[in-house]
Formats: structure tokens, C-alpha cells, sequence
């Protein structure tokens, strides 16, 4: 290979291992998200794997005609919660991991990304005056 060139492959190669490490974590990270105060409580890995799911006995009310849909309105609300944490926490996880390459990149080509753009704009008047 010519002197000075970046190996490509092997950015490829590290950028490939950045995901897999990136994805492991995840597997490990626990989530929590509620529902109805605290009645319903989901744990999700950072997949969105459902881990465990606890119900408080308050929320089984004997009176109510309407317990168990609203019990099964509580469980998939707590575990959106969960999930959409977790999705959060990905994201940022693997933004970082994607920063870290092109970073990694720009040195190997010798690129300043500098620093990130600022949007200068005014916000538009939607008043219509």
C-alpha cells in the first residue's frame, strides 16, 4: 500500500468492532420505565428486551368492572416507557460510537471537522405580523 494512505479496511475493521461492543453493552444496560404512579414497573435491557415486569396489588382494584383492561393499559404503557429510554440511550450510545469514527476518520485524512455548525437563523414570526 502507498505510504500515507488510509487502510481503509482497517477503519472498517474497527468501525465494525465500535458497533459490536456498542450492541453488547446494550444487551447488559437496564432500563426501568412506570406506569399509573408506580402501580406497574417495567425493566428492559437496551435492546428493548422485556427483563422483568412488577405489579403493585393496588392496581388490581375487586370494584372496578374495568380493572384488568386498565391493569393491561398500565403494563404496555410502562413498558413503552421502558423501551423508549432505552431506544434514547442507544441512540446516544451509538452516536458517540459514530463520532469516535469519524473523528478517527478525519485524523487519518488529515480533516479538521472543527466545530459543530450553529444555526444563526432568526426564528420566523408565525403571528403573521
Amino acid at each position: 500500500m502507498t505510504t500515507g494512505m488510509p487502510d481503509f479496511g482497517e477503519l472498517l475493521a474497527q468501525a465494525q468492532q465500535s458497533i459490536a461492543n456498542a450492541q453488547a453493552g446494550l444487551e447488559h444496560q437496564e432500563t426501568t420505565g412506570t406506569a399509573g404512579g408506580g402501580l406497574v414497573t417495567a425493566t428492559v435491557n437496551g435492546l428493548g428486551d422485556l427483563l422483568s415486569l412488577s405489579i403493585d396489588p393496588a392496581a388490581l382494584d375487586p370494584d372496578d368492572a374495568d380493572a384488568l383492561e386498565t391493569l393491561a393499559d398500565l403494563v404496555v404503557a410502562a413498558v413503552r416507557d421502558a423501551r423508549s429510554t432505552a431506544e434514547s440511550q442507544a441512540g446516544a450510545m451509538m452516536a458517540g460510537g459514530l463520532e469516535s469514527l469519524t473523528g478517527s476518520l478525519g485524523a487519518v485524512l488529515g480533516v479538521d471537522p472543527g466545530p459543530a455548525p450553529v444555526d444563526d437563523a432568526e426564528p420566523e414570526d408565525e403571528s403573521g405580523s
